[in-house]
């Protein structure tokens, strides 16, 4: 009578545990258990259940308390294995699947909990190195005022070198201060007062709430649909039987999926349908219909079926990621509406649920193209006009910084007028922000080459700057532009002017110019200029390679290398 009583607070909890009802779930397994303490597959539900609900540890015992009964059974070694890896107890766990293996080599669940681990393994140790394992850890602690004492210890050294062999070790030392402080100074954070911390947790997750619901980065960053599958088939019951009208609907869901690999959505859809009245509590069929509707162009039936889903998946407590997935739906939907505005606020939500690098990349892109449109939708060349007068107002009167603030606002409005670059870099010069103003010009002759007064502009800064050769350049296209201008004429004389008498001064002045130290620091053109020193035909051969006749026209320019 008592063992067909714990059958049925089984089946109970096998139906809760569907339902992703956890909590009711674990009570009904501790009945069975209660009613029949002996029977191995209640502990291991009830293992399952806590693991749900990210009570680990308490799945860890159950799961322990399986093998105990039942040392021969395969699932046992896969539950506290499972249990072992989501505590990040990566090599105990590593030890339980093999122990398992050495029953049942060819047993799935412990082979693929196997390499499961084996790939956390990995990915935590390229996540975080070892600091102790640093080559300048002993250093770095040496530096310290606090730890350098701890060096002259021979318990310290003998954690320090334990725990340099593996990160997994050091667990064990998190109780001594020393090894604390230690820590906090490789690190570079203070550890004195967190008592909650564990080396084998990445400080980007949160230590309140369980691995299901708060991830690493990385894991978020690696996590593939496959793994997101053995994650799940981990936290199911032994046995957990579906019902008739669940077998039918996750039918439908396959003949809706081929027919979706198909392109015969209208029978996608209606397979998808068939499956959501089968099983109205599962979230997928509704994400599942709304890709259909999406690839069909009906974009509210999409957007609805996502809604509905959402709302399903919270009710019965869905995976998290399964909810963002439909966030994400909801926001790619909005972008070909061109709603910008609402899929930025979707694909938000869908990151706050689960931060999918896919989903990041495509949020930014959409961030990116929302923000050329505002910009865009900015210009207006009239009022780009009355802030160019202000600009020019304040200017008059001396008032820099204003003329900045209203030729700024003049060129947001009309970003492509070249003048109010020129305009700008004139406040610049008068702020003695050489380098704005330089900035400012190029941009000028960028989007109006031909307008004269960004190169006379420029070429004045250049030689405030007293990067002569630079200035000539500017003033020789100015004077390609207007032969006659009285102001090119001037700056070229003076950019290319040479005091004859004082060859010293001219060549210090040249040294200032950051491209003759970059051309005279050069190996290859000091050779050069070594070669056409004992053999002046050697220039000949030199000035036919473009790059090389420019740089040396450069020394010619400033006075560096002479011309006979």
């Amino acid at each position: 009578m008592a063992a067909d009583q714990a059958n049925e607070w089984k089946s109970k909890g096998n139906l809760a545990l569907q339902e992703k009802n956890f909590q009711e779930a674990i009570k009904c397994y501790t009945e069975a258990i209660q009613l029949n303490p002996n029977n191995h597959i209640f502990y291991s539900n009830r293992s399952a259940a806590y693991a749900s609900l990210g009570q680990y540890e308490k799945a860890l015992d159950d799961a322990n308390k399986t093998v105990q009964l039942k040392p021969d059974w395969p699932k046992g070694y896969s539950r506290v294995g499972a249990a072992l890896t989501f505590l990040k107890r990566y090599e105990e766990a590593v030890t339980t699947y093999q122990d398992g293996l050495k029953l049942n080599p060819n047993n799935d669940q412990l082979v693929n909990g196997l390499k499961e681990v084996e790939k956390e393994i990995s990915a935590s140790q390229k996540s975080m190195p070892n600091p102790f394992a640093d080559p300048g850890a002993l250093d770095k602690l040496r530096a310290n005022p606090t730890t350098s004492a701890y060096l002259n210890q021979p318990d310290f050294m003998a954690m320090f070198n334990v725990a340099k062999s593996s990160r997994e070790l050091m667990t064990q030392f998190m109780n001594d201060p020393r090894f604390v402080n230690a820590l906090g100074v490789l690190l570079g954070i203070n550890l004195s007062a967190d008592a909650s911390f564990n080396p084998g947790i990445s400080h980007n997750q949160s230590r309140t709430l369980p691995l299901p619901q708060v991830m690493s980065d990385h894991q978020l960053n690696s996590s593939s649909s496959n793994k997101e599958k053995t994650q799940e088939k981990k936290m199911t019951a032994d046995t957990p039987d579906l019902n008739d009208e669940q077998r039918k609907a996750i039918k439908e869901k396959e003949l809706g999926n081929a027919a979706y690999k198909n392109k015969d959505f209208d029978v996608a859809i209606a397979h998808y349908t068939k499956a959501m009245e089968y099983d109205p509590k599962n979230l997928t069929f509704y994400t599942n219909r709304a890709a259909v509707h999406f690839e069909k162009g009906d974009l509210d039936n999409c957007i609805e079926d996502c809604r509905k889903g959402i709302e399903i998946g919270r009710e019965h407590r869905a995976d998290f990621k399964l909810i963002a997935k439909a966030f994400a739906r909801i926001a790619n939907a909005y972008v070909k509406m061109e709603k910008y505005e609402d899929a930025i606020t979707n694909f938000e939500k869908s990151l706050s649920e689960h931060r999918a690098q896919d989903v990041l990349k495509k949020y930014n892109q959409v961030k990116k193209t929302m923000q050329e449109m505002e910009r865009k939708a900015y210009i207006n060349p009239e009022l780009s006009l009355e802030e160019k007068a202000k600009g020019n107002e304040y200017f008059q009167k001396g008032k820099y910084p204003e003329a900045v603030k209203h030729y700024s606002e003049a060129i947001k409005r009309n970003p492509d007028d070249g003048k109010l670059y020129s305009n700008r870099a004139a406040c610049y010069v008068k702020l003695a922000e050489f380098n704005l103003g330089l900035k400012d010009c190029d941009e000028c002759i960028r989007l109006d080459p031909n307008f004269i007064k960004g190169h006379l502009r420029k070429g004045n800064i250049l030689l405030a700057l007293k990067e002569n050769s630079k200035a000539a350049a500017c003033f020789t296209k100015a004077l390609e532009l207007d032969p006659n201008n009285a102001e090119a004429k001037e700056g070229y004389y003076r950019s290319s002017s040479v005091t004859e008498a004082d060859p010293k001064k001219r060549a210090e002045a040249a040294m200032q110019d950051p491209e003759v130290r970059d051309i005279l620091s050069d190996p290859a053109m000091r050779l050069i200029l070594e070669q056409m020193q004992n053999d002046p035909h050697a220039a000949g051969e030199h000035l036919k390679n473009p790059n090389i006749a420019s740089k040396l026209q450069k020394l010619i320019d400033c006075g560096i290398l002479g011309v006979r």
